[in-house]
């Protein structure tokens, strides 16, 4: 997923500088709020509750808001909301397979936002399971190179369960079942070796190859869909070479 991988990992670095870190700030907060609801307030006990926070604590969101987050979704402070998580699917420009992973108190308010950021941007909506199929769901670990040699990377997560590591330029990408996550970031951690995010992410099976206007036109689809507060993740099966990716960028 290289090009889709490295444009995510640029957007968010962008994202903390830029006038979208409000918005940013928002999505992180209530990845955590739902994760203490699930599976309870103890970090340490609860893999996916510690994920969201350090997701959290990695884009500079205080802790103030971190702890407010955690003790809302586990019922000990008032004014958390009852989220529900909510798939759409659907197609992008040039056949781009996309899946929208919601996190919403409003279902209709987020059906219409996606509905109609979709339709505004070359896209259309599609039946439940007419596009999820060319997805499988992944552990998805994002770890900055700094000095690390893949080899390096390779050699903590191989027993753990990583399936791959891809080179992203400035990041390595670890791969592997969802279900083996929290055994990969903990093979990580033990190795002293710093990740910037872990996720359990749907990963395209095969990927469509775009050119530099096929690229401008789903990035800026994905970005009309990111906008909406409901829409948590965007998923979609694209690739975009280097060159291609320079130019955007330019």
């Amino acid at each position: 997923m290289s090009g889709h991988s490295k444009w995510a990992t640029t957007k968010h670095k962008k994202a903390v500088i830029d006038a979208k870190r409000g918005k940013l700030f928002a999505k992180l907060i209530k990845n955590i709020e739902v994760a203490a609801r699930m599976g309870g307030v103890d970090i340490e006990g609860n893999p996916t509750l510690y994920d969201a926070v350090q997701k959290a604590k990695k884009q500079s969101v205080p802790n103030k808001n971190i702890d407010s987050a955690v003790k809302r979704g586990g019922g000990l402070e008032a004014g958390g909301a009852d989220y529900e998580t909510i798939m759409y699917e659907g197609y992008g420009p040039n056949g781009v397979a996309v899946l929208i992973e919601c996190l919403t108190d409003n279902r209709n308010r987020a059906a219409s936002e996606v509905r109609v950021a979709m339709t505004r941007n070359g896209g259309s909506m599609a039946d439940p399971g007419s596009v999820s199929y060319l997805f499988h769901r992944k552990g998805v670990i994002i770890v900055p190179k700094g000095e690390l040699a893949e080899d390096d990377v390779l050699g903590a997560v191989l027993d753990a369960g990583a399936e791959e590591v891809n080179d992203l330029g400035e990041s390595y990408e670890v791969l592997s079942e969802a279900t083996d996550l929290v055994a990969v970031r903990t093979a990580l951690q033990e190795a002293g070796i710093d990740y910037d995010s872990a996720d359990s992410n749907f990963v395209p099976t095969m990927q469509i190859e775009l050119d530099e206007d096929g690229a401008r036109k789903i990035f800026k689809l994905i970005d009309a869909l990111e906008d909406s507060d409901d829409v948590q993740n965007v998923f979609a099966n694209f690739d975009v070479s280097d060159e291609v990716m320079e130019k955007v960028d330019a």
